[in-house]
């Protein structure tokens, strides 16, 4: 996970995944750049409609509440907060 954290471009994972990471790249970034061609592209791949339809939900709600965090000047839980919630998800998933 650490060589996709520190650059997905050079990392070494499937080219799908790099690719999605990539349009989510610039959707985060550079979203007046993204075009029609460039979800063209990733779907040649053989990723499907729905896994880059996911992969924008989730990306965009990320940016959303980043976005928030940074403009309200939100306060991050402690370190113990995270550790906790992380074990709620694995057993439990997002419900």
């Amino acid at each position: 996970m650490k060589p996709v954290l520190e650059n997905y471009r050079t990392a070494p994972i499937d080219e799908k995944l790099r690719a999605v990471l990539g349009l989510l790249d610039t959707f985060t970034l550079q979203p007046e750049l993204l075009t029609p061609d460039d979800v063209r592209a990733v779907l040649a791949l053989g990723v499907t409609k729905e896994a880059i339809r996911d992969a924008f939900y989730v990306a965009f709600l990320f940016n959303t509440y980043d976005r928030l965090a940074d403009t309200l000047g939100w306060e991050l839980p402690d370190r113990a907060y995270y550790l906790k919630a992380g074990q709620r998800l694995l057993h439990h998933g997002y419900r």
